[in-house]
C-alpha cells in the first residue's frame, strides 16, 4: 500500500465560505482521513491521509483554477508537504 499524509496550507479567501465543508466532502469521496482547520492568519490547514492517488487528487482539486468542482471561496496559493501517515480516522472540520 502506498499511503501518505498531506499537509496543505491554503491561502486566499477560504474562511467563512464553506471551504472546510467542501474539502471534507471531497476528502470523504476520495476515501481520505484527516481534517480541515481554520488558522488565525486566514489560511486553512488541510491534513489528508490515504492512498497517494486520492491525496494527489485532493491537492489538485484544492489548486484548480477556476474550480470546476464547485469549490467555494478563492484560492490564491497552496503550499504542501508530504510525510508518513499517522493513522488519522474520519475527516473533521475543525
Amino acid at each position: 500500500m502506498n499511503k501518505v499524509r498531506l499537509t496543505a496550507f491554503v491561502h486566499g479567501h477560504v474562511q467563512g465560505v464553506g471551504f472546510r465543508w467542501w474539502t471534507r466532502s471531497r476528502a470523504l469521496e476520495l476515501g481520505l482521513s484527516g481534517y480541515a482547520k481554520n488558522l488565525d492568519d486566514g489560511r486553512v490547514e488541510v491534513v489528508a491521509e490515504g492512498q497517494r492517488e486520492g491525496v494527489d487528487k485532493l491537492l489538485e482539486l484544492l489548486r484548480e483554477q477556476p474550480s470546476s468542482a464547485g469549490r467555494p471561496g478563492r484560492v490564491d496559493a497552496v503550499v504542501e508537504r508530504y510525510s508518513e501517515p499517522k493513522g488519522a480516522r474520519g475527516f473533521e472540520e475543525r
